[in-house]
C-alpha cells in the first residue's frame, strides 16, 4: 500500500478541521479593541487547539515519513485516530461557549486523550508492521512523552470537576511539553530520502 496517499488524506482532514475551527470563532460585537476583551478566552482555546492540532500533523508526518510498510491494520487505526482529532472542533467549541465549565473541559481533555491514546495505537501497529529488528522499534520503544501525556490528560479531565484552572492549566501543559519537537526520529536518520 502507498504511505503517501495516507499521508496526503491525513493531511487534508487536519487542514479541514483546523479551517473548520477557525470558522468558529465569532466576531467581537464592536469595533473597538475593547470589543475584542470577552473573546480572548475564546481566541487562547483556540490557540490551544491549533497547536493540538499542529503537533499532530507534525509527529504524524514524522512518522509515517519513517514507515516502510503500511498495511490494512495501519489504515484502520489512522481512520481511528482521524475521528477522535475530527471531535476537536465540537470540543473546542463547547469549552469556548462554557470555559468555566466542569463537562466542557473534561470532555475536551477527554477528546486530547482519546486522540493521544489513537496515536499510541497507530505508531504500535506500524512499528509492528516493520518488523522485530525495525530501526522505528529501537527508536519508538520507549515513548516516554506519549504515556506522560496520557497520563496529564486523565489528570486534567479529573480536576476538571475540581478547578477548571487547573485543567486547562494541565492541557497548556503537555502542548508545551509536544512543541519541543520529538527528536528521537529525525535524530535517528528515518525516513530521509
Amino acid at each position: 500500500m502507498n504511505k503517501g496517499r495516507l499521508e496526503a488524506f491525513s493531511d487534508g482532514v487536519i487542514a479541514i478541521l483546523i479551517t473548520i475551527m477557525v470558522l468558529e470563532l465569532r466576531t467581537p460585537e464592536g469595533v473597538t479593541w475593547h470589543a475584542l476583551a470577552p473573546r480572548v478566552p475564546v481566541l487562547l482555546i483556540y490557540l490551544l487547539t491549533f497547536v493540538f492540532l499542529g503537533i499532530y500533523w507534525n509527529n504524524h508526518h514524522h512518522l509515517l515519513q519513517a514507515t516502510e510498510r503500511i498495511n490494512g491494520r495501519i489504515l484502520w487505526a489512522n481512520l481511528h485516530l482521524l475521528f477522535w482529532l475530527s471531535l476537536v472542533p465540537f470540543a473546542m467549541r463547547w469549552m469556548s461557549e462554557e470555559p468555566t465549565a466542569a463537562a466542557p473541559n473534561a470532555f475536551y481533555g477527554v477528546v486530547l486523550l482519546c486522540s493521544g491514546i489513537a496515536y499510541l495505537i497507530l505508531q504500535h501497529l506500524i512499528i509492528v508492521a516493520q518488523g522485530p529488528h525495525s530501526k522505528l522499534r529501537a527508536v519508538l520503544e520507549h515513548d516516554v512523552k506519549g504515556n506522560m501525556s496520557a497520563i496529564l490528560y486523565l489528570v486534567g479531565i479529573v480536576f476538571a470537576f475540581v478547578s477548571h484552572w487547573i485543567a486547562q492549566a494541565i492541557y497548556v501543559l503537555v502542548a508545551l511539553m509536544w512543541l519541543i519537537p520529538e527528536p528521537r526520529i529525525e535524530k535517528s536518520g528515518l525516513g530521509e530520502k
